[in-house]
């Protein structure tokens, strides 16, 4: 399951916890709707968790608002539910597909801006998927077929006593209120003389939590009277402009909010507010180090960031996020508050400068990321990338949607990695594809997306494709002097030949491909990508020796970097190696090890491969139940690539080879129910069953 934590407690709302749950039983579309800051996500996620376990595959989590771009909906919901397709089809499909025979709730976060095309998702999905149910959270319903509505409204709010001694009445709003007040000011406690204040407070704010939350904040700086005293004539101010008399009733409920935001921008330094509305650029979070890329600037030296970014903590408009261990913290917005500073960027005209320097950090990160991939802090470059991944996504769509198509290529190029080697493939050729027609510019930074758009056809097993870019990539490195070139452009051709089970091809792509020297050039990984290949195809033409002696070589130079990534590449092959020269118990040990590798990047192809070798070596070993129940893991794990074994033609036999094998040793019936139990284990505890070592 993906549902994250709470971080804060969740106050009231039985009642509509208990309505959620029946409409749940009569219809399988129900969407949340209300003000911004009502608490629709919240209430949302705290259904998914006192639910998740009514449904046999439990409840998922899809959180929408960083998605600006509606084309990549269907990839998205990939990569929320885990499933690294890696094929051609498309992916609303393959998630139809994936969900068909599932009973789980799926949860669609913040859907507004999307309307239209989560409308015709969830029918899609719904339509074929009979067990499922979708909860969608929205400002506005999504107007598909059999949708069933339910309004968020705000916590109650304790009523004005009948007599001016009587103490206010109990309420979610002034639970809400203390708690949150206790956080802004330890110790604060509402005793019975602060709690009429507390309720002219929570009265004011019409209950809409987010609203009280900002309020309470304000507690480090004020005393309870005086916040209470200040939001009374602010609101007072307002309903006399506006010509309807006193109290909040006359004003709508977004506007209570937006007025309790105004109300704490006004709060905050001149340099808190300009720092506010730059970091409204950001999508999905930011780290400190982002935060002064974006936000330092004029009047903003990069060294007070830090202090400022606290200050916008402590009020409750920036929220930090911990994770724990050396991994530094990381910082976000609510949608609403994000929305104030982006308006008031655009009245500053800022914005498309902020952006500018939004899209120089992440284009900064992945040129770096790519320089030090081959590297020791591999897997600390795909924890920051994957962290930065929605802003990844908004860089790319600004530079593609302002036509800056030469920066958005050396962008999407320089990710190569990321859309390789950790899942996203789709998602890179989306973007390499949209730049590459947007500036045909030809040079170095065009090369390398070419490459970049092969690599990951590559990786979804569409030769023609990389046969193709091939020879479009040879052509815009004729004249090159970058000494990978001729490397890089050997394995866009030989690992083609390869999946085609052309093996004969491309061992004389890669005989006749030149060693590089080290370093220098734009293409470092090819020399390992065309080694780790070259061992592949010794061992599908039989030359075990061969094999192993290439993987060998590679380990060594993987083991010297730190690499990680092909380093477990270099292991499977010699785990192959290992069994054709007949020996198990060596071949299982090389398997293991490179699925811990692949484990560590998220490397789902990478995954199954080396769980399918691993049921291998375990059959010649003479563990059949465990080999089948590998096989089954290993077949639940290429359920969600999309295409198993990748289509390769030597991947399929090998596998069919060992299911044949297993069956003769323990019997079909023993085979099918060891399988069968393999295939019902949830991955994460298929990966620990297999890293386990045999009995």
């Amino acid at each position: 399951m993906n549902l994250p934590s709470e971080t804060t407690s969740f106050v009231g709302r039985a009642a509509e916890l208990r309505e959620i749950s029946h409409l749940l039983t009569r219809t399988r579309l129900v969407t949340l709707t209300g003000v911004g800051g009502v608490g629709k996500s919240r209430l949302a996620l705290r259904a998914a968790h006192r639910l998740q376990d009514e449904y046999a595959d439990g409840a998922r989590l899809v959180q929408l608002a960083p998605l600006r771009d509606a084309s990549l909906l269907g990839h998205v919901l990939l990569e929320e539910l885990n499933l690294a397709d890696q094929t051609l089809r498309p992916p609303e499909e393959l998630v139809a597909e994936w969900l068909a025979d599932k009973q789980l709730l799926l949860v669609l976060d913040s859907c507004e801006h999307l309307v239209t095309d989560c409308a015709r998702l969830a029918r899609t999905l719904l339509d074929t998927a009979p067990g499922l149910r979708i909860l969608v959270t929205s400002r506005q319903p999504l107007g598909a077929r059999g949708e069933r509505g339910m309004e968020v409204d705000p916590l109650p709010v304790p009523r004005p006593p009948a007599r001016r001694d009587a103490p206010p009445e109990h309420s979610d709003a002034l639970t809400l209120f203390a708690e949150r007040a206790a956080t802004a000011l330890p110790g604060f406690e509402l005793c019975a003389a602060r709690r009429a204040s507390a309720a002219a407070v929570c009265r004011r704010l019409d209950g809409i939590p987010l609203a009280i939350e900002l309020a309470a904040a304000q507690l480090a700086e004020l005393s309870l009277e005086q916040l209470a005293d200040r939001i009374q004539h602010r609101f007072d101010a307002l309903t006399e402009l506006a010509g309807t008399g006193t109290g909040t009733a006359a004003l709508p409920r977004h506007r209570t909010l937006r007025t309790t935001i105004g109300w704490s921008h006004e709060l905050c330094t001149p340099l808190e507010r300009l720092l506010w509305a730059r970091l409204s650029v950001f999508n999905g979070g930011f780290d400190l180090g982002g935060a002064r890329a974006v936000g330092a600037g004029g009047p903003i030296p990069a060294g007070e960031v830090e202090q400022l970014l606290d200050g916008l903590v402590a009020k409750s408009l920036v929220r930090r996020r911990s994770h724990g261990g050396d991994r530094p913290p990381r910082y976000d917005m609510l949608d609403t508050v994000r929305e104030y500073g982006a308006h008031w960027l655009r009245e500053l005209d800022e914005e498309y400068t902020a952006r500018c320097a939004h899209r120089d950090h992440h284009l900064d990160l992945a040129l770096q990321a790519d320089a030090e991939w081959l590297g020791p802090h591999q897997i600390d470059w795909y924890n920051r990338l994957a962290a930065e991944h929605a802003n990844l996504r908004t860089a790319l769509e600004f530079c593609l949607s302002e036509g800056h198509g030469r920066t958005a290529l050396e962008m999407a190029g320089a990710l190569w990695f990321f859309w390789f080697a950790c899942g996203f493939t789709r998602e890179g050729r989306h973007y390499l594809g949209w730049a590459l027609d947007l500036c045909d510019e030809p040079g170095p930074v065009r090369a390398k997306a070419v490459w970049a758009c092969g690599v990951a056809a590559i990786a979804q097993g569409d030769t023609g494709t990389a046969w193709r870019l091939a020879a479009v990539f040879r052509e815009a490195v004729a004249d090159s002097a970058d000494p990978d070139a001729a490397a890089a452009a050997a394995y866009l051709e030989g690992a083609a030949q390869t999946l085609r089970g052309n093996q004969a091809a491309a061992a004389a792509v890669f005989a006749s491909a030149p060693e590089p020297p080290h370093g220098g050039g734009a293409f470092p990984a090819a020399r390992f990508l065309n080694q780790v290949t070259t061992s592949f195809v010794h061992v599908h033409r039989g030359e075990f020796a061969a094999a192993a002696e290439v993987a060998d070589a590679l380990c060594a130079r993987c083991e010297k970097l730190g690499e990680r990534w092909m380093h477990a590449w270099a292991q499977y092959t010699r785990a192959l190696a290992a069994v054709g020269l007949g020996r198990p118990a060596e071949a299982a040990a090389h398997a293991r090890a490179a699925l811990r590798g692949k484990a560590l990047l998220h490397d789902t192809v990478g995954v199954g491969m080396a769980v399918d070798l691993l049921a291998s070596t375990t059959a010649d070993s003479g563990h059949g139940v465990r080999a089948a129940r590998l096989l089954g893991i290993g077949q639940r794990i290429w359920q969600t690539v999309g295409l198993p074994q990748m289509g390769m033609p030597e991947l399929l036999a090998a596998r069919e080879r060992s299911e044949l094998r297993i069956r003769e040793c323990i019997g079909d019936a023993a085979y099918e129910v060891a399988y069968g139990s393999g295939l019902d284990t949830d991955p994460e505890d298929g990966l620990d069953y297999a890293l386990a070592p045999s009995p």
